[in-house]
């Protein structure tokens, strides 16, 4: 048995108590995706299975690694680290919530893109995740998300990892060239294809990627996706039957992680277009369950005018295309409540904030029983009562940003003081 010291500072939450109206947040996002493809990562201009599945998607484009200069790590840690406009950086909303469902961590150095990141960014990922949003990641991606590696001498802590499966990796050894992938039977990719029937997937490319580590320390939940078909290759370090693309979700709230230790992200037709379109569906059916921000008392405000900084995310600012979720519990006898949102005077003409309510479950649009969508951000309506119970309330931030392509991927425009959250008073009172 190999012995190893935990050296990565990763915090991985305790499960909460599930509600019976929890569900997995398919709305409430900025886009669908992120593709990061920072420092010392491959840049890429698009990702064919995004474009094929129609999902939103923005992208982090830095030069090739050889051409890099301190420029890049700045332009990249502005965006993902944070800046005076958006101090959580574009991956989270003010309160710490995933600004996209899902995050494509690209292939390339995965060390030398995390420490780029800083301690700062790598905290931003876990945040991220714990919070409900997925990450895919082949190659680099599926090594940063891991503690370390293994290697004939023992377990070797990479403190400086992502640290986001608290699992470890083993690197293949095999560069600039290709293998089959067995689909595992009863691999959660089923669920989406077939992969042409026959349970294999030929040909995906493999540059110095990896595989799971299952013979111990393996964490509980870890899903096997595929293994390598390798056997007829000639290769130093017997990859043939490892795992080579696998899945893991702590709790319902957190979101999911797919990763492979080849790289199916260029593809354009059949299988292998499948195989990354099957990975990113799976991570974004593994976004995090609807959170209550709070229960609201008869009659108090609830004023949501924090900020980042001062970190109190259950009273924190509302930001683009996000929900803020409430319950309140109505007792016997009450015929009628009324819902009030305003905001301060200064910010009450210049965003648009929406009102939801519902008796059943949370309030977003697509179910929404009651609902003020006017521009501004006041709002009100009186909702009538039948018996006693959880009535649920939601805010929605209808005003985002705009874009435009640069260099570095897309730049932000426009109501970009949206960024930093916009502050709202709420109360129910009957």
């Amino acid at each position: 048995m190999l012995a190893f010291t935990m050296a990565c500072t990763a915090v991985f939450a305790q499960p909460a108590a599930k509600t019976a109206a929890q569900k997995v947040c398919t709305d409430g996002y900025y886009k669908d995706l992120f593709m990061d493809g920072g420092c010392s990562l491959n840049s890429y201009p698009d990702l064919p299975a995004a474009e094929w599945l129609g999902l939103t998607m923005e992208q982090l484009s830095t030069a090739p690694r050889l051409e890099m200069t301190r420029l890049d790590t700045l332009a990249q840690n502005d965006r993902l680290v944070g800046n005076a406009l958006d101090e959580n950086g574009i991956l989270l909303y003010p309160d710490g919530a995933p600004r996209f469902r899902v995050v494509y961590l690209n292939g390339g150095k995965a060390l030398g893109h995390t420490r780029s990141l800083t301690a700062e960014g790598r905290a931003h990922f876990r945040t991220y995740l714990q919070n409900g949003g997925s990450i895919v990641g082949t190659c680099a991606g599926a090594f940063m998300v891991s503690l370390g590696a293994v290697r004939d001498t023992g377990y070797v802590p990479r403190p400086d990892y992502l640290c986001l499966w608290p699992g470890w990796t083993v690197g293949t050894g095999l560069e600039k060239s290709a293998t089959g992938m067995r689909v595992e039977p009863g691999s959660p990719l089923l669920r989406y294809y077939d992969f042409g029937g026959d349970m294999q997937i030929d040909s995906v490319r493999h540059n110095g990627g990896c595989y799971a580590y299952m013979e111990e320390n393996v964490p509980a939940g870890t899903e096997v996706l595929l293994r390598y078909i390798a056997d007829t290759l000639q290769l130093k370090k017997p990859i043939h039957d490892k795992v080579s693309a696998w899945a893991w979700k702590e709790s319902a709230q957190t979101g999911r992680v797919v990763v492979i230790g080849s790289h199916p992200e260029r593809m354009v037709e059949g299988d292998r277009l499948e195989l990354m379109a099957a990975l990113l569906r799976y991570a974004m059916d593994g976004n995090g369950e609807a959170r209550l921000k709070g229960v609201l008392e008869n009659g108090v405000a609830r004023e949501m005018v924090r900020t980042t900084s001062d970190n109190d995310p259950a009273f924190t600012r509302i930001g683009d295309r996000q929900y803020h979720h409430f319950a309140v519990d109505v007792p016997r006898g009450v015929k009628e409540i009324t819902v009030e949102l305003a905001a301060p005077a200064k910010w009450t003409d210049r965003f648009d904030l929406w009102l939801f309510a519902d008796a059943e479950d949370f309030a977003f649009r697509e179910n929404a029983r009651w609902k003020n969508v006017g521009h501004g951000t006041d709002k009100h309506f009186t909702l009538p009562v039948v018996g006693p119970g959880r009535y649920y309330i939601s805010v929605y931030c209808a005003t985002k940003v705009d874009t435009v392509d640069s260099f570095y991927g897309e730049q932000y425009t426009g109501r970009t003081d949206v960024l930093n959250g916009v502050p709202y008073i709420l109360k129910v009172s009957w």
